[in-house]
């Protein structure tokens, strides 16, 4: 495998573990549920967005093509992490979750 290829691979895989680190850092310090929802949905999306990008290029380079599963896990991913994130949001405000000061914006109070 060519050089350029193994730094572009590696770069992706840095990179979608750079976000996945966010996202969980995020995940554990923000003070209440929806800015929690803001880590798994958003930069954790985007670190496995890059890791699978980086096994299309390993494995797209190898010869064999571009492989159908790769490109299903990241349609699969890219449609239900923010329809997931929708629902749990809506169920929350349902639920009139507690908010944090820091949190701008109170829906259920007119």
């Amino acid at each position: 495998m060519h050089s350029w290829i193994e730094a572009l691979v590696a770069l992706f895989l840095l990179l979608g573990s750079l976000f996945a680190l966010v996202g969980a850092i995020g995940l554990y310090r923000l003070p209440d549920f929806f800015m929690r929802l803001h880590g798994p949905t958003k930069s954790t999306t985007l670190g496995v967005g890059g890791m699978v990008i980086a096994s299309l290029i390993y494995f797209g380079s190898r010869g064999d093509g571009i492989s159908l599963h790769e490109l299903l896990i990241t349609l699969f991913l890219f449609i239900t992490a923010p329809v997931s994130a929708h629902m749990l949001a809506k169920a929350a405000l349902q639920q009139k979750l507690r908010l944090s000061d820091k949190t701008r914006g109170r829906p259920w109070e007119q």
